[in-house]
């Protein structure tokens, strides 16, 4: 399968960074600092933006926010359909969540059915106090009434774009494409 076809660089890393610096600020003030705070990003590159916005809350309050990671693979009502053989990866959530506020991280809020999905894990966990979504990217096209509470950038896409999150955890960089959808054959 050949690379999708970039059409625009919509953050650079140094975009991106910035981004990151104020979503967690801006979670901070909605919070009134941390308490009663954590974080739980969503597989894959939700965790790792939940890591980089626990060490900026950490680096500006100087305390550490309880950070955990949630795959919802198997919670997706649609997973059935799109993978043949699911790859789930593991869930690490390990402090309560009854009654904390919860800032839920993704880096792309499309559909809303991820979140969804997220929503329905979390309450497996115990009940939260409050729930806050944070995304990246926002790029529309909701199929769930489902808006985020802190958002990076709105990004309109049309349904043959999307969204390529690069994250050096795991692609060695960092920036955030806008391509041309994959051609299912």
């Amino acid at each position: 399968m050949t690379a999708p076809k970039v059409k625009a660089v919509i953050m650079t890393e140094k975009d991106m960074q910035r981004v990151i610096d104020r979503l967690a600020l801006t979670i901070l003030e909605k919070n009134r600092g941390t308490e009663n705070l954590v974080i739980i990003g969503l597989r894959t590159r939700g965790a790792f933006l939940a890591e980089r916005l626990a060490r900026k809350i950490q680096e500006v309050e100087g305390v550490e926010v309880p950070t955990g990671f949630l795959d919802v693979t198997l919670y997706r009502d649609d997973f059935r359909q799109r993978l043949k053989q699911p790859s789930v990866e593991v869930t690490n959530i390990p402090f309560a969540i009854d009654e904390k506020n919860i800032v839920l991280v993704d880096d792309v809020l499309f559909t809303g059915r991820t979140v969804r999905a997220a929503l329905d894990a979390l309450m497996d966990f115990g009940r939260p106090a409050r729930i806050y979504l944070a995304v990246l990217i926002d790029r529309g096209h909701r199929e769930m009434p489902i808006k985020a509470d802190f958002v990076g950038e709105e990004v309109t896409t049309s349904i043959g774009e999307e969204i390529s999150v690069r994250m050096k955890e795991v692609d060695g960089e960092d920036a955030v494409l806008l391509v041309e959808s994959p051609k299912i054959n």
